[in-house]
């Protein structure tokens, strides 16, 4: 049983490791990274509306140890959407470099 837990596991971070490597191609290409943003939520919904749901506990005892593996393991997975002022924050930055005046040399000397 470990063995399967650690095959699986390997399995898992090969698929985290190419899904990085796809973004880190995309660097700087905001479309494109929203575009994969876009298919893990889906991938995401498909799991958890499906596969998982179809896998939740029958009776107490095995809902309980799920809930407990959930707990120790850092609760419900989460996909995090970007709130506007999160996205703008480059976009202000940058408009707050360019209101900058330009400092005036030192009349010292």
């Amino acid at each position: 049983m470990e063995q399967d837990q650690t095959a699986g596991a390997t399995e898992l971070e090969a698929i985290a490791t190419v899904v990085l490597h796809e973004a880190e191609r995309r660097r700087g290409e905001g479309r494109s990274l929203l575009a994969l943003l876009r298919l893990l939520e889906a991938l995401h919904r498909e799991i958890r509306d499906g596969l998982f749901q179809e896998s939740l506990p029958v009776n107490r005892q095995a809902l309980y140890a799920l809930l407990k593996d959930m707990e120790a393991e850092g609760g419900w997975p989460y996909i995090h959407r970007m709130k506007l002022k999160e996205v703008l924050v480059n976009l202000l930055e940058e408009s707050g470099k360019d209101n900058v005046p330009a400092q005036e040399p030192s009349k010292h000397g």
